[in-house]
C-alpha cells in the first residue's frame, strides 16, 4: 500500500486530492494520509474555483491528518509519495528536498521558475533514482492523445500546419506576481508549449510576441510561432485577460495532407479531405486523473516514466525561456541550439 501526502491545498490541491481518492476507491493500492497547507485551516472549509471545475466545491477532511507545517507532517507520517500542488516558485526547492529524503515527487507544472532549476530537479531525481514527475497534463488529456496518435501513425499524412489556443480570465493572489507564477507563459501557455514539443519535438526557432496588461504579472498575453525544418506553420496564443462572461477555454485546430483535426468545446472533430467528418470516440476522463493514475502506476509495477519525463518537462521549460526571450525583444527569432539563451530577470 503506497501511503501519500499532499502539500497544498489550493484548486490543483483539490484536484489531486479528488483523484487520489478515486484511485483508491476503484482498488488501487494507494492511500491518501496526509494534507499540508500553511492554510489548512482556511482552506478545509473553502469552496474551490478554478478553470476547469473539480467533482465538488468542499469536501469533508475529517479522516485525514491535517498539517500546516511540512517538517511536521514528514515527522509524523510514513509516505512514499508526496504530491506538490504548490506556487511555481517553490516546486524546485520541495522537490529537491523531498527526493533527497528518500519520497517520490509527484510535482504540479510548470517544472519551475527557470530551467537551472528545473535541471536540478532531474538530476537530483537521477541521483536518488525516486521518481520525479511533472503534471503536464495534455500528455495524458485523450483529446490530446487523440492527436499524437495521429501525427505518428500519419494516418492524415504528415501535418502542414497547427494551432492552439488557451484562454480565460486573469487568476488572483501569487498567479499575478511573476516572480513567483511567471506569469501566463509559464503557468498557462507552457501547456500548448509543451504539447507542441511532445507532438513534433524541439523547435529549431521561436518568435514570440507578448503584452502585459496586469502589471507586476509578467506577459499574460502571447503568441508564439514556432519554427520547424519541414516548414510546418505552427502557432499557440494564451491569453488570461478574457473577462466577462467568458470562462475558459483550450482547443486546438491541426491540418494534415489529407485532414484536419479540431478540438473545441470538449469534442473532437476529424474532417478527412475526402470522406464524411466525425466526432472521435474519447474516453470521459480527464488527464488529471490519468497522469496521477500514470505515476502511481509507475512506481507500484516498478517501471520506467516515459510519457512525461523530467528531461522531456525540462525541455518544454527551455522552449518557453526562449520564447520570454524573443517577446522580449519584440519577436525577435530565437535559436533553440543557443545555450546563452534564458529567462529574463
Amino acid at each position: 500500500m503506497l501511503k501519500v501526502g499532499l502539500i497544498g491545498f489550493g484548486f490543483m490541491g483539490h484536484m489531486h486530492f479528488e483523484n487520489y481518492l478515486r484511485l483508491a476507491a476503484e482498488g488501487v493500492p494507494i492511500e491518501l494520509t496526509a494534507i499540508c497547507d500553511i492554510r489548512i485551516e482556511e482552506l478545509k472549509n473553502e469552496k474551490v474555483v478554478g478553470n476547469i471545475s473539480t467533482d465538488q466545491s468542499s469536501y469533508d477532511l475529517s479522516s485525514f491528518r491535517l498539517y500546516s507545517d511540512m517538517e511536521d507532517m514528514l515527522k509524523n507520517e510514513q509516505l512514499d509519495i508526496i504530491d506538490i500542488a504548490l506556487p511555481t516558485y517553490l516546486h524546485a526547492d520541495v522537490s529537491c528536498d523531498l527526493l533527497e529524503r528518500g519520497y517520490h515527487v509527484f510535482c504540479e507544472k510548470p517544472m519551475a521558475l527557470n530551467s537551472v532549476e528545473g535541471t536540478r530537479m532531474v538530476e537530483t531525481a537521477k541521483r536518488t533514482g525516486k521518481n520525479l514527475m511533472i503534471g503536464q497534463c495534455l500528455r495524458f488529456w485523450p483529446a490530446y492523445e487523440y492527436l499524437k496518435n495521429c501525427v505518428e501513425d500519419e494516418r492524415y499524412g504528415k501535418v502542414t500546419s497547427g494551432y492552439f489556443f488557451r484562454g480565460g480570465a486573469t487568476p488572483n493572489g501569487w498567479y499575478r506576481e511573476k516572480e513567483k507564477s511567471g506569469g501566463s507563459m509559464l503557468d498557462m501557455h507552457i501547456h500548448d508549449t509543451d504539447m507542441i514539443h511532445w507532438l513534433f519535438g524541439k523547435p529549431e526557432k521561436v518568435s514570440s510576441l507578448g503584452r502585459t496588461v496586469v502589471p507586476g504579472s509578467g506577459y499574460d498575453i502571447v503568441s508564439t510561432n514556432y519554427i520547424y525544418e519541414d516548414n510546418k506553420v505552427l502557432n499557440a496564443q494564451a491569453d488570461w485577460t478574457l473577462q466577462g462572461d467568458y470562462g475558459f477555454s483550450m482547443t486546438y485546430r491541426v491540418n494534415f495532407k489529407r485532414g484536419n483535426i479540431v478540438f473545441e468545446n470538449d469534442q473532437v472533430k476529424v474532417n478527412p479531405n475526402h470522406a464524411s467528418g466525425f466526432i472521435a470516440e474519447l474516453s470521459s476522463d480527464r488527464g488529471y486523473y490519468r497522469e496521477i493514475s500514470y505515476f502511481v502506476h509507475s512506481i507500484l509495477n516498478n517501471t520506467l516514466i516515459s510519457v512525461a519525463t523530467p528531461e522531456s518537462t525540462l525541455g518544454s521549460l527551455e522552449i518557453i525561456e526562449a520564447e520570454i526571450c524573443s517577446a522580449d525583444n519584440d519577436g525577435e527569432i530565437v535559436i533553440l541550439s543557443d545555450k546563452t539563451i534564458t529567462a529574463s530577470t
